[in-house]
């Protein structure tokens, strides 16, 4: 590589501007398929995590119901004790207290009613949203199950020329010095077009079509160093002045036909 022409330099430059646009028309032939294809995926895991948390949220639910029927039990059983209790009292005292008991255990039985029938209600919500996110998950399931399959297609009809110029692309770099390769590599990220490497085209950089001045042009055609277009960054490869030199070129003139006079 450190013996390398300039000449061989552009070539090698050129050959892997070549291979980074058809990786780019290939890519385009995505689309925004991938994002998509990612996008539907995120929303799908979002959609099981919020599904998972209503779930855990259900089984905390169900367990307070449990808890609060325990609940009742213990107060119904504590009442029946105290009602057996009440009926062997010795003074209004003991009577007064163990009634005091039993209308507190009664509020509770009703404390716990309560928040059973709270238990309900918010269970029947939950039931609701998480049907709405089983309806989410199983539209979003087709949509998502629709575009990985649109991509796959595109994929497989490109997967072994993709394949090749992925290859082609490694041995080209190999080919291209350090700091040739950053300046090409920057110039491809800000270009909306990628082309980094192009030709004088007409008097024109190709993918800006800024005028370059004749100078230029003759060192360009030297290829004795890399110009670089001063306007847009790009490296100027080579020149086409075929259709330039035809149009210069001076028509015949024709003709003229001289008709006769009549006398």
């Amino acid at each position: 590589m450190e013996n390398q022409t300039v000449a061989q330099k552009l070539e090698a430059l050129v050959k892997l501007q070549s291979i980074d646009s058809k990786l780019d028309e290939l890519k385009k032939l995505r689309g925004d398929l991938p994002d998509e294809v990612q996008d539907l995926e995120d929303e799908m895991e979002g959609y099981k995590v919020r599904q998972g948390r209503f779930e855990d949220e259900l089984k905390e639910l169900e367990e307070a119901i449990k808890k609060n029927k325990e609940g009742i039990k213990e107060a119904e059983k504590l009442v029946k004790k105290y009602n057996e209790q009440q009926k062997n009292v010795k003074n209004n005292r003991e009577f007064d207290a163990i009634t005091k008991e039993i209308e507190l255990q009664e509020l509770e039985v009703q404390i716990c009613e309560k928040r059973i029938k709270e238990a309900k209600d918010k269970i029947e919500a939950k039931k609701v949203e998480i049907g709405s996110i089983d309806a989410l998950i199983s539209e979003r399931l087709k949509d998502l199950e629709n575009k990985k399959s649109e991509l796959q297609d595109i994929l497989g009809e490109n997967q072994e020329e993709e394949k090749k110029l992925l290859s082609d692309r490694e041995k080209a770099t190999k080919k291209i010095d350090e700091k040739l390769m950053k300046h090409y590599d920057r110039l491809r990220k800000s270009l909306t077009n990628g082309l980094a490497v192009v030709r004088v085209v007409r008097g024109a950089a190709e993918g800006c079509n800024i005028i370059i001045p004749a100078q230029k042009i003759a060192e360009i055609r030297e290829k004795k160093k890399i110009v670089i277009d001063e306007h847009s960054g790009r490296i100027l490869a080579d020149v086409d002045l075929g259709p330039i030199e035809e149009e210069a070129k001076p028509k015949k003139a024709t003709p003229v036909k001289r008709t006769k006079k009549v006398a």
